[in-house]
């Protein structure tokens, strides 16, 4: 039996592994990042080697990216991974462990040969889609055995691993973007010409400077009047403003009789041309295409998505927020969810307020074929039941009062993605009809519209309530619960997850650090063990919210919690009938009472108890569940003998 004491260091000592590693590779990118990977890996499992590498499909070869023997790293080298322990894992995209006698079981594998290795442990690196990257693995001149800690170490290592090199992708994608962009731009047979918000040109294509009959390098900078006739400035700058009031998606235009331009030696030129507006990076720009109309707006498209694409690869790479945690539980979850991703099924997702429903429901869109789609999302607790509607399927200009002109509904923006409904059993009863065909026939209206649209969707939804419970009710259609509740994951709350409340904190606290401006580096083991303890109600979103409490208040490098985590109870220890003040949760367990029994115990819509309150509908229920308020049906159900939940 382990003592106390051997515990306690056991966990201190893996808790100081994963710190080195978190501040060893804190400011590391690439080729550096991966050196202090390996070494790490190699000191914290006690074997000879370590290594990580990329994986070249075309070639079935593996290139190291680092490697680490006896503590020093190596120069980089390539290996096939025909006849390798590599092999079971690309090919099969799975762990493997082989504790002993690894050259015997590979014998023709000379790498092994001339590191006289023993024994062998390796996973598979991957991306979103699941495809192989790449693998990380150790390697032994002893026997490796089986050991819990060295296995959830090695998995937190590889997790590592994968988000750096999914991130060297993603900036290799980037750059073929641009490449391909400048390709493009500089290709085309037509003039481009790029302004920013004054004018000014900001970039030029080979074509432009020939027409303007510009050197190589000139004309950027450039005020774009100097190469117009004066009637065509007045002409053009009354046209952006005209495109200005397009909707967004479609702000293009040909211009009609074309613009009077100033070529080489200052002669006027007729050319036909377009105009296009487009932002990027918070910055409003113009794509002015000269010449042969009839490709002007196919170029113009084109180069505005793949700014998008190289917008999206570039944001991905710095705002990309992954699940955290290495628990058995949420471990079954994504093994849940990786199971049904790539289908179009209906998926409902169930768990507590700030659980991170919504984070699984992106692991479901980008793990799927709509990956390249939209992923859509709507809280439906977050608006008013007369809005739900025009949300989910859009609006007719003149459809109501306001509707000043066409919108479309998530449904539409959504074709080819996935939508993704928050809260869906606060959508008003009287709705459910018509979002249950849109699951079953794929087709809808806007409001006042009469045309039939169709959309190709894959709808995920959440709830934290039990909406079988709301279907006896009355209050939740049983169609449209069967019919989300094909494949239901369940998210489990961060106190069942304790396990994974160090990482959460060491995920947090650099990002809140960074951004209040203060350098905190150390949790005290007695924070760590508060935040452990606490049962955490309002789960991953209240740790977040107390780790930058704390944050905000401590005043050295190590984090101090502000006050002590406990749970607000109902009565409070001492409080007597003839006591001169009541508890706080009583008085508020009485209003919220009074109130719901004043407006017949609705909750939401406009004569519901949430809008008396001024509070949104799931903040009700949440404090109605934590103040144990049960409406009197409900109570008399809970205490009838003949109850199942009584036995």
């Amino acid at each position: 039996m382990v003592s106390h004491a051997e515990w306690f260091s056991c966990e201190l000592d893996q808790h100081t592994t994963l710190r080195t590693v978190l501040e060893g590779t804190a400011t590391e990118t690439g080729t550096g990042f991966f050196d202090v990977l390996v070494q790490s890996l190699s000191q914290a499992l006690q074997t000879r080697y370590a290594w990580v590498t990329e994986y070249m499909a075309g070639l079935r070869r593996l290139k190291t990216l680092a490697f680490c023997a006896d503590g020093e790293l190596q120069p980089p080298f390539e290996i096939d991974i025909e006849g390798t322990p590599c092999q079971k894992i690309i090919d099969h995209s799975q762990f493997v462990h082989y504790p002993d006698n690894i050259r015997e079981l590979f014998p023709r594998s000379s790498k092994l040969k001339e590191l006289e290795a023993v024994s062998y442990m390796g996973v598979p690196l991957s991306n979103l889609q699941g495809d192989v990257l790449g693998h990380l693995a150790v390697i032994d001149s002893q026997p490796m055995p089986k050991a819990p800690r060295n296995l959830a170490l090695f998995k937190i290592f590889a997790s590592r691993a994968a988000a750096e090199l999914r991130r060297l992708r993603a900036e290799q994608d980037l750059q073929e973007r641009e490449i391909e962009l400048r390709s493009l731009v500089d290709g085309a047979m037509d003039g481009i010409v790029v302004l920013d918000e004054n004018f000014r040109i900001a970039r030029l294509n080979p074509a432009a400077r020939s027409v303007f009959g510009l050197s190589a390098e000139g004309g950027t900078g450039d005020s774009l009047w100097s190469y117009l006739a004066p009637e065509s400035r007045a002409k053009l700058n009354r046209l952006i403003q005209q495109v200005d009031t397009f909707p967004e998606g479609k702000r293009f235009m040909w211009i009609p009789d074309g613009l009077q331009a100033l070529g080489p030696g200052r002669r006027p030129f007729k050319a036909e041309a377009t105009i296009s507006r487009y932002e990027t990076q918070g910055q409003r720009h113009l794509a002015l295409i000269l010449r042969n109309v009839s490709d002007r707006i196919e170029a113009a498209r084109r180069i505005s998505h793949l700014q998008q694409e190289r917008d999206y690869l570039r944001e991905a790479m710095r705002s990309g927020e992954d699940i955290v945690g290495a628990s058995d539980a949420l471990q079954k979850v994504l093994q849940s969810a990786a199971q049904v991703a790539d289908t179009d099924t209906f998926v409902l997702i169930q768990g507590e307020t700030g659980t991170g429903k919504e984070l699984i429901a992106r692991y479901l869109h980008h793990r799927s074929h709509r990956a390249h789609g939209a992923f859509i999302t709507l809280n439906c607790a977050a608006l008013q039941p007369n809005l739900v509607e025009s949300e989910l399927f859009g609006h007719e200009a003149g459809a109501f009062t306001g509707a000043t002109q066409k919108r479309k509904g998530r449904f539409e923006l959504a074709d080819g993605g996935t939508l993704f409904l928050d809260e869906v059993s606060e959508i008003p009863l009287e709705l459910q009809a018509k979002l249950l065909r849109v699951l079953q026939e794929g087709q809808y209206e806007r409001i006042g519209g009469t045309r039939t649209l169709s959309c190709d969707v894959r709808v995920v939804a959440a709830t934290n309530r039990r909406l079988g419970e709301a279907v006896q009710r009355g209050q939740f259609r049983s169609d449209l619960f069967y019919r989300l509740n094909v494949y239901p994951i369940r998210v489990p709350p961060l106190r069942e997850r304790r396990e994974d409340i160090p990482l959460l904190v060491d995920h947090f606290l650099p990002q809140i650090s960074q951004r209040i401006g203060k350098t905190i580096t150390t949790v005290p083991s007695a924070t760590l063990q508060s935040l452990r303890d606490y049962d955490w109600p309002g789960n991953v979103r209240e740790l977040k919210n107390v780790i930058e409490r704390a944050a905000i208040t401590s005043s050295g490098p190590d984090l101090r919690l502000p006050e002590t985590l406990r749970a607000v109870p109902l009565e409070t220890d001492g409080e007597g009938e003839n006591s001169p003040f009541e508890a706080l949760a009583r008085v508020e367990h009485r209003h919220i009472t009074r109130v719901l029994e004043a407006t017949g115990w609705r909750i939401s819509g406009p004569s519901g108890a949430a809008r008396v309150l001024d509070l949104n509908p799931s903040t009700l229920r949440y404090r109605m569940k934590k103040l144990g308020i049960c409406k009197p049906w409900q109570q008399a159900a809970q205490t009838s003998p003949s109850s199942p939940d009584s036995s």
